[in-house]
Parts: C-alpha cells; sequence; structure tokens
C-alpha cells in the first residue's frame, strides 16, 4: 500500500522530490495512444527508463514572500507588544471583510478553530458528530478531544467530497454538529448538506481549512455554517507558518469562542481580573502570525486567480487521458481554490500499472504528485481511542460495537486507491506548465506497458 501523506508534510514532500519544471509545450488536442513506444533509453523514451524527462526546472516555490512580510515582522517586535493586540485584531478585521463574514476569531492553528468551535457549541461526551473519512486527522481530533464519536459518512467519488446524500441516515438523536469539510479547495455539497441540518435541528461547522477564497453560490465557504474554520499553516493558499481562524454571524458563539481560545477570559478581563466562567485553553494568535497574513493577504487574490485559470485548463487536458478523471466540481462550487489539484487514476488504461509506480514514473519527468490520504474511518488510533479509559467510562460496549458496525464507507476505500493529489504551488506557474504535466501523463500512458513488463523501476 502507498505510505499516506498528512496536509502538514504533503508540501514538503513535493519540494524534496525535486518537482522540475519548464520544457516542451503538450499537444492539447484529443489525445490517441499511439501504436509503438520509443526505444528504452531514446530521447523520448520515459526518464524512469532512461529517457529525456519532459521538464527539468523547478515548479514555483512556496511560500511567497518579499519586503512586505519582512517589514511587518520588524515592526512587530520593534513594538515590544508580541501578545494578541493591534495586529491580530486588524487581520481578524480584514479577513472577516474578505469574507464577507460579520466575524472572525484568529486561532493559533486550524486544529485549535475546530476545537474552540465544537467546545463552543457545548460538544462533549455522548455526542456524535459527522465527519468524512477523507481528511485530515485534525478534523476527527478535534472531535475526539471533546470525548464526542465521530461518526463517519462515506465520500462521493467523483467530487473527492462527503456524500451530502448520505448524511441523513446517519444522524440520531445524539448529533450534534454536521462538519462537512470543503477539501482540497473544492466545495462540499452544501445545499443539501444545510437542508438536513435545517431538517433534523443540527449545527453545521465547516471545515474550511483548506478552502480560502473558494465559494457555494458566490459567497464564501465558511460563511454558511453556524461557524467555518480556517488553516494558515505552512502548506496552505494562506500561509503564516501556522495559525487559523473561526468565521460566524453569530455574535453570541465569537463571544464564546473568544472566552474558550483566551482561557476562559473574556474581552472584558483586564490583566488584574482573575475571575473565571467557563473551561478555556490558551489558543490564541500571535501578532508575528497576524502581521505576516496581513502581509499574504495583497496576493491572495491574484495568487487564486492563477490557479483558477490553470486548474481549469489541466482540467480539459487531462480529461482527454484515458484512465485519468479530474475530481468534479458541484454546480454550486462557483469558485474552487485548488488547494490541491485532485483526480483519479485508472491502472486499466495504463497496461496495469499500479498506482506506485504511475507515480514514480511521473516524478521522474519532473512532475511530482502523491497518493493522498488513507481511509481515515480505519486508522488504528481510532480504536485506541475508543477502547481507552475515557470512552470507556462514556461509552457503552453496546455503543461502540454500533459505530464500529456503520463505520463502513466503501466509496472511500475505492477513492483511497485511485487519487492522485498535485499540490497548489504547481499551479501558480505559466499556462505551459499545465501543458507539461498532461504531456507527462500522456507519455506514461503511452509507455506504460514497458514499465508494466517488469523494467526496473529505479
Amino acid at each position: 500500500m502507498t505510505k499516506p501523506v498528512s496536509r502538514r508534510s504533503f508540501l514538503g514532500t513535493i519540494v524534496a522530490a525535486g518537482a522540475l519544471g519548464g520544457g516542451r509545450s503538450a499537444d492539447a488536442r484529443a489525445y490517441t495512444s499511439p501504436q509503438s513506444s520509443p526505444a528504452l533509453g531514446s530521447s523520448n523514451g520515459l526518464a524512469l527508463l532512461g529517457g529525456t524527462p519532459v521538464r527539468r526546472t523547478p515548479f514555483p516555490s512556496w511560500p511567497v514572500a518579499d519586503a512586505r512580510e519582512e517589514e511587518a515582522l520588524v515592526r512587530v517586535i520593534r513594538s515590544g507588544k508580541w501578545f494578541r493586540g493591534e495586529n491580530v485584531s486588524a487581520f481578524e478585521a480584514a479577513y472577516a471583510s474578505l469574507t464577507g463574514a460579520k466575524h472572525c476569531l484568529a486561532t493559533a492553528n486550524g486544529t485549535s478553530a475546530l476545537i474552540t468551535s465544537l467546545a463552543a457549541l457545548g460538544v462533549g461526551p455522548g455526542d456524535e458528530v459527522i465527519v468524512p473519512p477523507y481528511t485530515f486527522v485534525a478534523t476527527v481530533n478535534a472531535v475526539l478531544l471533546m470525548r464526542a464519536l465521530p461518526v463517519f459518512v462515506d465520500s462521493d467519488i467523483e467530487t473527492f467530497q462527503i456524500d451530502a446524500r448520505k448524511v441523513e441516515q446517519a444522524i440520531t438523536g445524539n448529533t450534534r454538529v454536521i462538519m462537512p469539510v470543503h477539501l482540497g479547495g473544492s466545495a462540499a455539497d452544501l445545499d443539501t448538506v444545510l437542508a438536513v441540518a435545517q431538517r433534523r435541528g443540527v449545527t453545521v461547522v465547516e471545515d474550511a481549512c483548506q478552502a480560502h477564497l473558494a465559494e457555494w453560490r458566490g459567497r464564501k465557504v465558511g460563511t454558511h455554517g453556524r461557524a467555518g474554520c480556517f488553516s494558515f499553516q505552512a502548506s496552505k493558499n494562506l500561509n503564516s507558518g501556522e495559525g487559523g481562524a473561526i468565521l460566524t454571524d453569530d455574535e453570541a458563539l465569537v463571544e464564546t469562542c473568544y472566552r474558550f481560545h483566551n482561557n476562559s477570559r473574556s474581552r472584558r478581563n483586564t490583566g488584574d481580573d482573575f475571575s473565571y466562567r467557563n473551561t478555556g485553553a490558551n489558543l490564541r494568535m500571535t501578532e508575528f502570525q497576524a502581521a505576516l497574513l496581513v502581509a499574504q493577504m495583497t496576493r491572495l487574490e491574484a495568487q487564486a486567480r492563477t490557479r483558477d485559470e490553470n486548474g481549469a485548463h489541466l482540467t480539459r487536458l487531462l480529461q482527454q487521458i484515458p484512465g485519468i478523471t479530474p475530481a468534479r466540481m458541484y454546480e454550486g462550487c462557483t469558485r474552487n481554490a485548488y488547494h490541491l489539484y485532485m483526480f483519479r487514476y485508472d491502472p486499466s488504461h495504463f497496461s496495469g500499472l499500479p498506482r506506485a509506480a504511475f507515480l514514480k514514473a511521473l516524478g521522474a519527468e519532473g512532475v511530482p504528485a502523491l497518493s493522498g490520504y488513507s481511509p481515515l474511518n480505519k486508522e488504528p488510533f481510532l480504536e485506541d481511542a475508543l477502547s481507552g479509559r475515557g470512552f470507556q467510562a462514556i461509552y457503552s460496549k453496546a455503543r461502540i460495537d454500533a459505530w464500529r458496525a456503520q463505520n463502513r464507507c466503501p466509496q472511500n476505500d475505492r477513492l483511497c486507491t485511485e487519487a492522485i493529489w498535485l499540490v497548489q504551488t504547481m499551479l501558480l506557474g505559466p499556462r505551459q506548465d499545465m501543458e507539461d504535466i498532461a504531456e507527462a501523463v500522456r507519455k506514461v500512458h503511452a509507455q506504460a506497458a514497458q514499465v508494466a513488463k517488469g523494467l526496473p523501476l529505479a
């Protein structure tokens, strides 16, 4: 099985793999496989087998920074005010304005945003939270830290998102929150999720950690549910190394979130006021993170437009290659943030070449790609958590057994064997880069039989 990758590590993996760029133009016309393949070691042969790679220069690097970030950090250093203050407030106001939300609360990271939101909504022992099985582990960890049960709903294999059509059947009297993830920067089916939530009286918290500036029907994701959570971790399209934010239109909720993320101290607490009303944690954003984010936001829209254009063009190219199926967007997704460019790989159209070998051949052509997530609902840590003393004290054996019985996601199991990812930085260059990516895939398609016959992979 291909080793799974985390959101936190995949960008570094791509850089370490030597993402190569620049090179010949691919033919954008309809593709048909040639009748014969180039000889082993020829200039047109697969680079994996001694040929010339499609690309030899890097894709755009990340992060992008210049004097704006340097000056912002220097100002914070010289101010002597490093604790949450005017820079955090400035970022919160700017991000709320950008997304159209009434309120924004900055947090230490995206996981903190999820934890804070669930805690503020009162999620706790005995409750259930509906989550997708194809996501980063933070989505589920936040639920487990509340001592609630994560209830997995299968993936829509065509979109890589939670299958919203299956959400309602997973709701029980214990369901407190539905947490759709806008995976890869595309949007989950919010029309269906929100309708089910309203009908059943369940709260929606959007995990938009990968979806900065993505939209559902012209409105930014993260602003449709009761709360929306974002991450600004180093790989994200808006980056401060670490950082997070909660969006909401609910003034009472944002104040509850504020108290929780500030060790139960409200905005009215002064430095010598040590009275407390709730439990909480220290999940605050620093002035340094906020200053970086305000500087990074000056490029965000232009970078998003470049990804928009390149993502759409790459889809047109890859759709012409047998065995390659780009992730479909729902009709309501009016903007894809393209934190990931995702597609599915069918080895039957590549002479039976396993996905791992396809990835290695593609990487040799200078187009590194990843296999994505493993089935989160099958990770051993879930059983470890549910078998632990805390969960055993809360949940009966019958309830845990029932959870195990319903914890099946066959479409997601299949998705995890077919998925391919390209990271967001690969969409930040010129259109020629998309041509090169498509040419590399075509080249592997045309010569896959040579690799599948058992020729060496190194």
